[in-house]
């Protein structure tokens, strides 16, 4: 503020607002540049939102910091008669500091753990979600649903063994557990109608679909790859010779291995034997990813190697050949969605080939593979009939966005 003038500088927007007053009016409005301090144009009338989305009245923020204060009594002395003296000062502290922040200020870090007394809920009532600005008639989609739907469900009890953590140890109030994402049957609850999208839907979407919908065919002509199954014996040498050939042909190569250090130790040994090559894993930040997949597809280097960072959403249609060791090793990464999912990468490129190094086939493994064969056969026979030549899809390769740590990778 500075005399008849306040400026305001929203979070949410690049340019700053001035307003002008005359006595107790408001005189002139004008929104104007941050660096330069150039005004870009007068308004008649402005919308300010605030810095934080808690918005609520002061009524009721007071009456909640009357029933914060106790909860916090209560709370207090079970820790107390429980013997848990460090868990109950650790308590009072953190809830008073809040409260008085809260009657100063109208906020706290953490505002959101007091969330069931501010909104006025009882004790187990789900928040509120997006889903309810949606009203009663809506149709969600739910991409790779065969992840996702599991994740929602995963979500409230992840968060309440965390918070259970910190209510147990004197961090929170009991009443943070009420802060919470919706529970799956709170979520189902909301759901009127919904289309969930995958490659490899799981038993939960085939019980809940009214109609199965298979989208196989491609515009581009491009079929599955070709499964086979190999000793692993020999999947070192097998595998560098087959690099070789794909390299011959300016094809990429991914290779997914069971684990980070397998994913280290396999690089480095392509690596001796001159095979450019970058191995990626979870510590990989996303960005670092993105300019991994980038300079593959630019042919900076040939083999990428991961575990099960190769699995949904990675599209490189310069890739023509996915090599898996230890398929035979059951478990999340060798599951059949998994290797059908895996399978997927190889499928952008018209050459596209699949190599399962293994011992033994196991159920998981004649599943995707049977799959696979069923959905290729298909294609074939469209392809054959509408007389279409597959053809490897053109994709534009992005501009770069950061350098690579070549520590990491």
């Amino acid at each position: 503020m500075r005399g008849d003038v306040i400026e305001i500088f929203p979070s949410y927007a690049g340019n700053a607002v001035r307003i002008e007053f005359f006595g107790d009016e408001v005189d002139r409005i004008y929104v104007f540049d941050t660096v330069g301090g150039e005004v870009l144009e007068e308004r008649k009338s402005i919308k300010i939102y605030p810095a934080s989305h808690y918005v609520v009245e002061q009524a009721d923020l007071k009456a909640a910091v009357v029933k914060i204060e106790e909860e916090l009594e209560e709370r207090y002395k079970y820790l107390i008669s429980r013997n848990k003296l460090l868990e109950a000062q650790r308590l009072r502290s953190k809830t008073e500091y809040d409260l008085e922040m809260i009657r100063e200020v109208g906020y706290c870090n953490g505002i959101e753990n007091y969330s069931r007394y501010i909104f006025g809920r009882e004790e187990g009532e789900r928040p509120a979600v997006l889903l309810d600005y949606f009203g009663d008639d809506f149709l969600i989609f739910i991409d790779e649903s065969h992840v996702t739907v599991p994740q929602i469900g995963g979500m409230y009890e992840g968060d309440r063994s965390r918070k259970l953590t910190l209510v147990d140890h004197g961090f929170r109030l009991p009443s943070a557990l009420d802060n919470r994402p919706l529970h799956f049957g709170e979520f189902e609850s909301m759901i009127n109608q919904a289309v969930f999208v995958s490659a490899t839907p799981a038993e939960y979407e085939r019980e809940k679909s009214s109609l199965i919908v298979e989208q196989i065919l491609r515009p581009t002509g491009l079929v599955d790859p070709v499964i086979s199954v190999r000793e692993s014996k020999y999947q070192i040498d097998d595998l560098i010779k087959e690099i070789r050939g794909r390299v011959d042909q300016n094809e990429r190569v991914l290779v997914t291995t069971l684990t980070k250090r397998m994913a280290e130790d396999l690089a480095e040994y392509l690596s001796r034997q001159q095979v450019r090559v970058r191995y990626m894993h979870s510590e990989i930040e996303g960005l670092q990813r993105t300019e991994l997949i980038r300079q593959l597809r630019l042919g900076e280097f040939d083999v990428l190697v991961g575990i099960n960072l190769l699995r949904e959403g990675l599209d490189i249609p310069e890739v023509s050949f996915v090599a898996i060791l230890d398929a035979d090793k059951e478990g999340f990464l060798r599951n059949n969605t998994s290797l059908i999912q895996t399978f997927g990468r190889a499928a952008r490129n018209a050459d596209g080939a699949v190599i399962m190094y293994a011992d033994t086939v196991t159920q998981s493994m004649k599943a995707a593979i049977s799959e696979t064969n069923r959905r290729r056969t298909k294609q074939l026979d469209y392809n054959k009939k509408m007389k279409i030549t597959p053809k490897t899809i053109i994709k534009s390769i992005p501009e770069q966005v950061t350098t690579l740590d070549d520590t990491k990778h």
